[in-house]
């Protein structure tokens, strides 16, 4: 086993003004879709011409929504396909919390590439996304053609512990005040600007410049109230239960069975994430050739805050596995989504 590293700086991205000029070619034309899934239905997004990646959010209370526009950026060279997960965002109606679990998860994945009528596919996943990422291939590893793991959270119970440790640490006494919040009855009752406060506090250290810090608040707090109180509640008690089947669990542990994939993969880390370096070089280490990639004066949200060198990984990553040649074409719509 062998795992790469590599740091990329800022002014490196910007020496290349071609990538900019191809960024106002992109197709801005986003296709909606609704994918049916039992009772429930599944809303799909897709745009751009290419490669096709599949898009797993982070939360996993969260839905899509936070990682727009800023994703869409590749989307003049690659075919972005996002989703919003089972309960969550606008994949929410006819969901009971108790219905979802990490199997149900897994299924969704599964769904969405038939949907698109892909073989295989690159699974692009962010934070929590790449964990569900690592869960997937692990059970489908002929589906899953190359992996990017984007600021990836913990992917065993004890990264989960070294983690939260690093938290208690970053935040120091405004611990205090996101308990308060968080146990008050505004935050329980789902209230837009009660959440929007505690995660002011919970995102404090995750990213490295104000801009790029309040851009994402900005954008969050808009997902936050199109969802309402209803929305967000329901969100949660999801994640309750996916924390139930993973990090709650003493024993969960991907790392022993990482070894058996033999998927192209890349392993994004910023140097200014709120989740230690650790958690990322575990699970880069795990997979057999795995490259893991720094990116300077960077943290939780790599795409947001380092577009610039976010594509420039993907083109080496691309590059250097080879990717099918292959242009996707798009699959027939279904009901167009509200």
């Amino acid at each position: 086993m062998k795992t790469s590293f590599a740091v990329v700086s800022l002014a490196a991205a910007l020496a290349v003004p071609q990538a900019a000029v191809r960024e106002l070619q992109t197709d801005t034309s986003p296709r909606e879709s609704r994918i049916p899934a039992g009772p429930a239905s599944l809303y799909a997004r897709d745009i751009g011409r290419g490669q096709p990646i599949v898009v797993l959010h982070g939360g996993p209370d969260f839905d899509h929504a936070y990682l727009l526009p800023d994703l869409d950026r590749l989307a003049n060279e690659f075919r972005l396909i996002y989703y919003d997960q089972r309960g969550r965002g606008r994949s929410a109606d006819g969901v009971r919390p108790e219905d979802v679990t990490l199997a149900s998860d897994i299924d969704d994945v599964d769904l969405v590439r038939r949907h698109f009528q892909l073989t295989s596919t690159t699974l692009l996943g962010h934070s929590w996304g790449a964990v569900l990422a690592l869960e997937y291939a692990l059970r489908h590893p002929d589906r899953v053609s190359h992996l990017i793991l984007m600021n990836p959270a913990p992917a065993s119970a004890a990264d989960v512990a070294v983690l939260r440790k690093a938290y208690l640490a970053q935040l120091g006494a405004d611990m205090d005040r996101q308990r308060e919040i968080v146990s008050g009855a505004a935050y329980k009752d789902g209230d837009p600007e009660a959440v929007i406060a505690r995660y002011r506090i919970h995102f404090k250290h995750a990213l490295k410049r104000s801009e790029d810090y309040e851009k994402l608040m900005a954008r969050m707090r808009e997902a936050f109230f199109s969802q309402g109180k209803a929305g967000i509640v329901k969100a949660r008690a999801v994640e309750d239960r996916l924390m139930a089947d993973t990090w709650n669990v003493a024993s969960y542990d991907l790392m022993p069975r990482l070894s058996a994939l033999r998927i192209p993969t890349v392993v994004i880390w910023g140097d200014h994430d709120f989740i230690p370096a650790e958690i990322s070089t575990h699970i880069a280490r795990a997979i057999p050739d795995a490259r893991m990639v720094t990116l300077k004066d960077c943290g939780h949200f790599a795409y947001l805050e380092c577009a610039g060198d976010v594509r420039r990984v993907f083109h080496d990553f691309f590059r250097v596995t080879a990717p099918p040649a292959r242009e996707s074409r798009p699959a027939a719509r279904t009901d167009r989504s509200r």
